[in-house]
Parts: C-alpha cells; structure tokens; sequence
C-alpha cells in the first residue's frame, strides 16, 4: 500500500458512485433515516464532508488538525455527531457541493504529498495511501447506509479491496479497543473477490483462518451487518471471537447492527 496513486484513483471512483445516488435526489429523500440510529441520507453526507474536512486539515494545516482534535477531547461522546448534524440542516444543494469540493481538495492534497510523509490523526498518524484508504472505506461503509435508506443496491467492486486489506489489518486493534490481548499468532484470510478472484492475508499454515466474500467481511469490519447474517466461516476461537469485534474504523467500539429481523 506504499503507492498512493490507485488508492487515491479509486476513492475518487467510490466517492463518485455514492454521488450519483445522491446527486438527483429531491429534497425530502434527503431526510429519509437510514439504518445509523438519528442519521437521515443527510446526515451521511455531511459526515463525510466533515472528515474529509478533517482529513484535509491534517495533511495540510497541522496545527488547525490539532485545535479540531481538541475539540473532540473535549465532547468524545458527541463530537462525530454535532459534525453531522451541522452539514444536516444545510440545503442539499450546498451540502453535495461542501461534500464535493472538500473531496476534490483532499484528492489534490495527497496526491501532491512528499513521498513518506505521516500526517495526524484521531489515532496514530497516518500515510498519504493509508488517509485515502481509510476514506475509501468510510466512503463505502456510509454509502451503504445511503443506498439502503433509498432501497436501491450497490453492486460490490473490485475496489473492496482496500477495505478487506484495512479489515485485517485492524484485527489487533479491535481486540484491543475491548481491552483485549490479540491474538499472538497471524490468522489466514481467504476472501472471494467481486470479480471471482481470491484474496489472501496471512500464512498459509496459520492455525486459525477466516473464509467468505469480501463483499461479507467488508459489511462486517465496517460493522454494516450483524455476522449471523453474513456467510463468514471462523475455524479457531480466537478467529471465532473477531467475528463479535470487527471494527475497520478508528475510535471507541461500535455498536454495530442488529441481526435481521431482530425487534432491537
């Protein structure tokens, strides 16, 4: 993941699908709730607006990144939320356009970033190809609240990629963040890409594996379905407990979604 430049070429392609969803949508649609408790297709949107605006902060003003992170400390529990809520109560027209012209911003700052240089983050500092990885991803997770909101589906790409790769490479962090001990060895990863190809993580001796669809473990590390509604196979305890834990996204542990048909 050392070169940015696919990384950034696909965010662009991803941010550019959930566009279209959005682009013609008549105002009230905006409002429509989508399966994030509190959130309507607006909210959505301007979420991402908000952490592109972040995103683009750190690459580029380190120092305005660093009063926005100051702010968080100071309403952990609120502060994603009162981002939200304020690009929400913009007239669509003006928040698909915040949400457009922050992206372009952010692609044109990291595609002109110095090889090698980290920016801050809410977590550890991150990379020009890991920033627009962890977009992509949230580009994705959110588009799927948008596209079940409007009852349409998004067909899955080759583009799952990033966010399978970002999925197991978050194992031990969300072990972690349940205060947890990860596990000490690699497990095996096998996942069934959307074009039929295989991907793989990890030994292939590991003791302990995880098998499916990429489309499934994406729904899961981004927390967009419960895992008795995914066809995931777990061989090991430990590959068995990540199954409850998952979390690709940076921050406290998600609540992630009820099973289907669950009166929760």
């Amino acid at each position: 993941m050392s070169d940015p430049t696919s990384v950034i070429d696909d965010l662009r392609e991803e941010s550019e699908e959930l566009d279209r969803l959005v682009a013609g949508l008549p105002p009230r649609r905006w409002s429509l709730a989508t399966p994030a408790p509190g959130w309507t297709v607006a909210h959505q949107i301007a979420h991402l607006a908000w952490t592109d605006r972040s995103s683009l902060l750190a690459v580029t003003d380190p120092d305005g990144f660093h009063a926005l992170v100051e702010k968080a400390l100071a309403a952990p529990g609120s502060f994603v939320d009162e981002g939200a809520e304020e690009g929400a109560r913009l007239p669509p027209g003006e928040l698909l356009a915040r949400w457009r012209g922050g992206r372009a911003a952010l692609e044109e700052a990291l595609r002109a970033a110095p090889p090698g240089a980290r920016f801050p983050w809410y977590g550890p500092p991150m990379s020009a190809p890991s920033t627009a990885t962890a977009r992509l991803m949230e580009t994705w997770a959110h588009g799927q609240d948008v596209a079940d909101a409007l009852g349409v589906v998004s067909p899955p790409t080759d583009r799952l990629r990033h966010v399978a790769w970002l999925g197991v490479r978050t194992r031990d962090f969300a072990f972690g963040v349940h205060g947890l001990t990860p596990p000490a060895d690699p497990f095996r990863v096998e996942l069934r890409a959307p074009s039929g190809d295989l991907w793989t993580y990890g030994p292939d001796d590991a003791a302990q594996r995880l098998t499916g669809t990429a489309l499934d473990f994406c729904l899961l590390v981004t927390q967009r379905a419960h895992r008795t509604d995914l066809a995931l196979r777990a061989d090991g305890p430990d590959a068995d407990r990540w199954l409850d834990l998952a979390q690709a996204f940076a921050g406290p542990p998600g609540g992630g979604r009820p099973p289907k048909g669950s009166a929760s």
